[in-house]
């Protein structure tokens, strides 16, 4: 089951933190959410999920893929 909201994607430059200020620009990881084409891969991960109201639960795109590459850059295990 998959509830997709509009206001759930969420650019870098959108990011607010809680106790003020904002992401660091420069960082690597905010530059790499710059530039990942997020609402074309939102698109392909809906489609990919069939019947979106059936199943458990998905997480969205942007943290799926997000989890799925700091993984893979870091090299970590699925543990």
């Amino acid at each position: 089951m998959y509830e997709h909201n509009s206001n759930q994607m969420i650019l870098p430059h959108e990011f607010f933190l809680p106790f003020g200020g904002h992401l660091n620009p420069d960082n690597h990881w905010v530059r790499m959410a710059s530039i990942i084409p997020w609402a074309d891969l939102e698109n392909a991960y809906l489609e990919s999920l069939g019947d979106s109201n059936q199943g458990s639960k998905a997480y969205n795109a942007q943290l799926a893929l997000g989890a799925l590459i700091i993984k893979e850059l870091l090299g970590l295990s699925d543990k």
